[in-house]
């Protein structure tokens, strides 16, 4: 294997695949990246067994093939190496079969590598009619839920997103049992099978960080126990995990007592401000109390001190309410509005808090009140 790459393409590259890499895996050739090089380009892959993730550089962004060949090469070094090395374009050649040489300018790095031969089958496959989203519809679904996954793992298919499609409606769900988060897309085409699977949450956080902003869309390939990804030059596979999600609609009240608007930027800097004086074991909590067209939010620790915010509200009507919840939980549901007010609704100081985006309502958020005496 030889062949000559500009450090930015293959920088970018190995970025992409290296999400893939684990420092726990217990498989040392896991902790390698694949370097396939044929006649029509480079091929990077990279596995935990949780997430694969390949990459291919075509013929015609490498510089040139001298030899084509396969190696693994350590992730945690490689990534390093090209990324501190000083040149626009990079040399690799294989050794024997067990050392590759890199340079670059008036560096030189010999580094031991492992045999391709050992590295697993990936068994990626792809799907003759795939789900086509669009990217930034795609992130926002992640962005605006993967908060919202529980980190525990006593309940393994709570730490994933639900998704679920129906016809042309593709829908995500996030919840860890003390609060919800769930938004939905209309798909430009119907699916002709229905699909209900659950992706693990950080896999998708992880996928996020890969898809640039562009206008190419998504290629959404779903089987029973994985799910691949398709865009640009990079196919990323998860696996899916079992169990069934929740039915969490039945938790969201489809009539409230008490309905708030506030403006939702002053009013996440009223929960901040308040949420000072909480502690994490005490669940950040804060006290919410309406009177009139006035809202006081107040926090009272015995340790540190107590602090009490105000600020103008309208109401539906004029009842009032009193009630306590995380305002970790509350700052986390308003970062996903995006419009200048946010609808909060209100039961009662024991059923659920539902958090609407004014001017989008295909978000959802709900939180658990907290009792405090």
């Amino acid at each position: 294997m030889k062949f000559n790459i500009k450090k930015e393409i293959l920088l970018q590259n190995l970025n992409s695949v290296s999400k893939a890499l684990s420092s726990k895996n217990l498989i040392p050739i896991l902790s390698g990246i694949k370097f396939d090089l044929t006649n029509s380009g480079l091929l990077l892959s990279a596995s935990d067994n949780d997430i694969s993730i390949q990459s291919f550089i075509p013929c015609d962004k490498l510089e040139n093939i001298d030899e084509i060949g396969s190696t693994v090469i350590q992730g945690k070094y490689i990534l390093e190496i090209i990324r501190k090395l000083e040149g626009k374009i990079i040399t690799f050649e294989l050794l024997d079969g067990i050392k590759v040489l890199i340079s670059c300018g008036n560096s030189e790095f010999n580094l031991n590598c492992m045999d391709a031969k050992e590295f697993p089958n990936l068994n990626i496959e792809e799907k003759k009619e795939p789900i086509i989203l669009k990217k930034e519809e795609f992130k926002n679904l992640i962005n605006k839920t993967s908060f919202a996954v529980s980190t525990q793992e006593t309940r393994p298919v709570l730490t994933g997103i639900n998704f679920k499609i129906v016809d042309n409606k593709l829908e995500c769900v996030a919840t860890d049992s003390y609060r919800l988060a769930k938004k939905h897309i209309n798909l430009n085409h119907e699916v002709n099978e229905d699909i209900n699977i659950v992706i693990p949450g950080k896999n998708l956080i992880e996928l996020t960080k890969i898809i640039e902003d562009n206008e190419n869309n998504i290629e959404m390939h779903v089987f029973s126990n994985k799910v691949l990804f398709k865009f640009d030059n990079i196919l990323f596979q998860s696996r899916v995990l079992s169990g069934s999600f929740p039915d969490v609609n039945r938790l969201i009240p489809s009539s409230f007592e008490l309905i708030i608007k506030v403006q939702a930027s002053e009013f996440y800097n009223v929960i901040d401000r308040a949420a000072l004086l909480t502690s994490e074991k005490d669940k950040n909590i804060v006290k919410f109390e309406c009177n009139d067209n006035e809202l006081i939010v107040s926090s009272n620790s015995p340790e540190i001190g107590k602090v009490e915010e105000k600020m103008l509200i309208e109401k539906n009507n004029d009842k009032n309410i009193k009630i306590a919840f995380s305002s970790k939980f509350m700052m986390d549901a308003l970062r996903t509005v995006q419009s200048k007010n946010v609808i909060l609704n209100f039961n009662n100081d024991v059923q659920p808090i539902i958090i609407l985006d004014e001017e989008d309502s295909t978000l959802l958020q709900l939180i658990l009140p907290i009792k405090t005496y």
